[in-house]
């Protein structure tokens, strides 16, 4: 099952390298990534399929977590007006989505306040 992990890291040259090589030497691959500074800290919002091995990793690298969360994970299209289309369904049903970014092989990551119903859109 994918999962949003929430790091925090200290907005300075190398700590992305310390996230990377963390992951990396405890075999977590990093599906999907976005980040951005906030007060002082870079946020980073990862894809992983584990999380608890994820946060082992960065525990283990004294990296910060601060949430994890199920996501969906959706294939999309590359074309103007997907954005839209995605979340739309969303919007149509009810259902806030509070996360968004892209992932490798063209996939949209997807918080939303009711997973379940979320899920019985796909």
């Amino acid at each position: 099952m994918p999962w949003d992990i929430t790091v925090e890291l200290e907005n300075r040259p190398g700590t992305l390298a310390e996230l990377g090589e963390a992951a990396g030497q405890k075999g977590v691959n990093l599906g999907g990534i976005c980040g951005f500074p906030c007060e002082g800290v870079g946020v980073i919002h990862l894809l992983v399929d584990d999380a608890a091995a994820a946060r082992n990793a960065f525990d283990a690298a004294d990296i910060s977590v601060t949430d994890e969360r199920e996501v969906l994970v959706i294939d999309i299209e590359d074309r103007p007006g997907e954005m839209g289309r995605l979340t739309r369904r969303f919007a149509d049903a009810g259902i806030n989505v509070d996360l968004l970014y892209l992932a490798t092989n063209t996939r949209a990551v997807v918080g939303v306040d009711d997973l379940e119903a979320g899920r019985g859109l796909l």
